[in-house]
């Protein structure tokens, strides 16, 4: 894959050559769009001072890419059958650092101190489908300076990364994802633009992480265990679902005269209540507590 060529048939080639194929076990689908990567690219708005935390460079496709404009990129990959392919493919660049370790198992705040020192990094990505989730809120609670975040994911968890309060799609990880960042939309990805090619679509979103978080709350174990509570069973009400979690404090009666004084009828559902709404019904039920 020298210069720009990681055409369908490169793809093809190049891992025939070392014996491989795409592994399922570890979602490798290798982007074969030319479009769809400068539009990641773009959106990392990189610069040449910049410094980029890619996860799953894969064959390094877009790794060539993001050294081209950015002053240090590190790689964290965890298929070490790939690696010779992935270090042929950099071979050309001298300000990338490819590190062969699970990022679930990586010490972020460790890895962040020895590659990029105190520098603010962008993190890019085109995470597998199975493991989004874990890896998107390590990013997101680790104690470190992320500027942003692009990444590419299915389509159908983009839209629940993004959806607001009374959409099927809005849901417990729509609110802990929102705590910490903004979501912005980027651009949907045909299946057609991997190889192999998944079943599904994809989707590229941009995350800007919070200095603070948008909402004040006075205990965030409690906020997010209620959250957590009013989606595990979505078609109760929001009033039999939260009760039922002893952990929270909250009776029946508690609940209902909380949501009846924030305008909220009883039968209301989680999927209702925004990050400001859960906020206040938190705030409300520990202070209420504690009063007793």
């Amino acid at each position: 894959m020298s210069g720009q060529d990681f055409s369908r048939r490169s793809v093809r080639r190049q891992l025939s050559g070392e014996g491989l194929r795409p592994k399922k076990g570890l979602g490798q689908n290798f982007l074969t769009d030319a479009s769809v990567l400068y539009d990641i690219v773009d959106a990392a708005a990189l610069s040449e001072d910049s410094c980029v935390l890619e996860i799953g460079p894969g064959m390094g496709v877009l790794t060539r890419q993001l050294a081209m404009r950015a002053a240090l990129v590190t790689a964290v990959e965890i298929d070490r059958t790939i690696l010779p392919v992935l270090e042929k493919n950099l071979s050309d660049f001298s300000n990338v650092t490819v590190v062969n370790q699970d990022i679930l198992q990586v010490d972020l705040e460790a890895l962040f101190a020895k590659q990029f020192g105190d520098k603010p990094v962008s993190v890019v990505a085109n995470l597998p489908y199975y493991i989004t989730t874990p890896i998107l809120m390590k990013l997101l609670e680790a104690k470190v300076p992320i500027k942003t975040i692009v990444i590419m994911i299915q389509r159908e968890v983009a839209e629940r990364l993004a959806a607001g309060p009374g959409s099927k799609e809005f849901g417990a990880i729509s609110l802990a994802v929102q705590y910490r960042a903004e979501v912005e939309p980027v651009r949907d990805v045909p299946p057609e633009a991997f190889e192999p090619m998944p079943k599904v679509w994809s989707s590229v979103i941009r995350l800007m992480p919070r200095e603070k978080p948008p909402v004040v709350v006075t205990d965030e174990g409690h906020f997010f265990r209620l959250i957590k509570a009013a989606f595990a069973m979505r078609r109760k009400t929001l009033v039999n679902a939260v009760s039922h979690e002893a952990s929270l404090g909250a009776t029946k009666e508690l609940l209902k005269a909380i949501l009846q004084d924030m305008g909220f009828d009883e039968a209301v559902r989680g999927e209702c209540l925004g990050l400001q709404q859960f906020a206040q019904l938190s705030n409300e039920i520990i202070a209420k507590r504690l009063s007793k």
